[in-house]
């Protein structure tokens, strides 16, 4: 049974959820979790401008995700920063890029799921991941979310992300807030609950 976790992160706050999501589905028995990255849109000079070079350097060893890999999968679970409440245009270019897999429903009946960050506390989250569930749905995933279960997302003692939607962290305004405990304990708990019901699926 195959997880796959294909994500986009700039400065590193997804990819640390993305790690947490892998470490909760690998608890599943049989759970074979692999790691990829969406392609980069931005070029080497425009990247440096925007101070994300070095961050990306500490998970340049991911491998890039073709839109192929996505068929050999059992669940997907998607990562995204949110721009403007929406997914960010890399992962919006990779998706566009799906359209054979969508002809032949090649996604039907696969878990879908996904996580997200933001600057700020209500900067989009909720909405990024419930617009992300349209693309989902049109391709036929059975979508999972992050169910209160996850008792971390009731807390009111610290500013913390997740919701029913899916795990998500706050970055700050100049990304110097990296997850939380909580937040990554949310993500840990959604790729295992995503892993869970996936490995019921394969049956």
């Amino acid at each position: 049974m195959k997880v796959l976790i294909v994500y986009y992160s700039m400065y590193g706050h997804v990819h640390r959820m993305a790690e947490a999501v892998a470490e909760g589905a690998k608890e599943i028995k049989g759970a074979e979790v692999e790691m990829r990255r969406v392609p980069e849109t931005l070029s080497q000079d425009v990247l440096a401008q925007m101070g994300a070079l070095e961050a990306q350097k500490s998970f340049s060893q991911i491998p890039v995700c073709t839109v192929e890999e996505l068929a050999s999968a059992d669940a997907v679970v998607f990562g995204t920063p949110t721009r403007f409440g929406n997914m960010c245009g890399q992962m919006r270019q990779f998706l566009d890029a799906t359209g054979q897999l969508w002809a032949k429903g090649a996604l039907v009946g696969k878990v879908g799921s996904v996580f997200t960050s933001s600057a700020t506390q209500h900067g989009g989250q909720e909405s990024t991941l419930l617009s992300f569930h349209i693309t989902l749905l049109h391709h036929g995933f059975v979508i999972v979310g992050l169910p209160y279960s996850f008792q971390g997302q009731m807390r009111v003692d610290e500013i913390t992300g997740g919701s029913p939607y899916g795990a998500s962290t706050i970055a700050g305004g100049q990304g110097e807030r990296m997850p939380s405990d909580n937040e990554l304990a949310a993500a840990r708990f959604q790729g295992k609950h995503v892993a869970t019901i996936a490995a019921k699926l394969a049956k």
